[in-house]
């Protein structure tokens, strides 16, 4: 979805009040203690993104990361937003070494409404690059590993965005271009030296 996090705040002090059971009552039966809000909702959100005002829970829409985390554990007090689309993956697999890998993040958003053109042309541009440029008995997910993830990029028209990063500090795959850069990759040594002095 895109959009904030709906947040209800009357649905939400019942479940800091312990009324209403977290986790929509999936752990009942277990002796787990009160429901602590703050230790199972707010210190778990992995952007840290969440706080409490007063009685009021707060959520920094801006850094959520959408890991759906707090909708499971209260779903009456949050819930998605209402402009709802669909996330692209791609290259899912599972090699026998290296076990199941979920697909890389492609499209972080897109609406699904017919005629479902920006879905299509995506599709359609990754089944011509793997026609094209696979292996026989290679799968997407090692075209991908084989090529980059900056050549899916290529190929689908799409641009990067922060959500495309797996881990930060990793190694990088969108790179520049000679043609991208002013001037290209031929520099003049002392104009250079003059500006970047050793």
């Amino acid at each position: 979805w895109e959009g904030d996090i709906k947040i209800d705040q009357k649905a939400v002090e019942p479940y800091v009040a312990g009324e209403i059971a977290p986790n929509a009552g999936a752990h009942n039966g277990r002796n787990w203690g009160a429901f602590d809000i703050q230790k199972e909702v707010i210190d778990l959100c992995p952007t840290e993104s969440m706080y409490m005002e007063g009685s009021k829970l707060k959520i920094n829409n801006k850094e959520c990361t959408r890991c759906m985390h707090c909708i499971n554990v209260m779903p009456r007090g949050l819930h998605i937003g209402d402009d709802r689309g669909l996330t692209m993956l791609a290259g899912a697999k599972a090699p026998i070494l290296d076990g199941a890998q979920m697909g890389s993040l492609l499209v972080p958003f897109v609406k699904v409404e017919e005629p479902y053109t920006e879905i299509k042309e995506v599709i359609e541009s990754i089944w011509n690059w793997w026609m094209e440029e696979g292996k026989n008995r290679e799968r997407l997910g090692e075209l991908i590993k084989r090529q980059g993830f900056q050549k899916l990029l290529e190929v689908t028209g799409i641009g990067p965005v922060a959500q495309h990063v797996l881990e930060p500090g990793q190694t990088p795959y969108i790179f520049w271009k000679e043609d991208e850069v002013p001037g290209g990759w031929d520099r003049d040594i002392t104009e250079f030296r003059e500006i970047h002095q050793r």
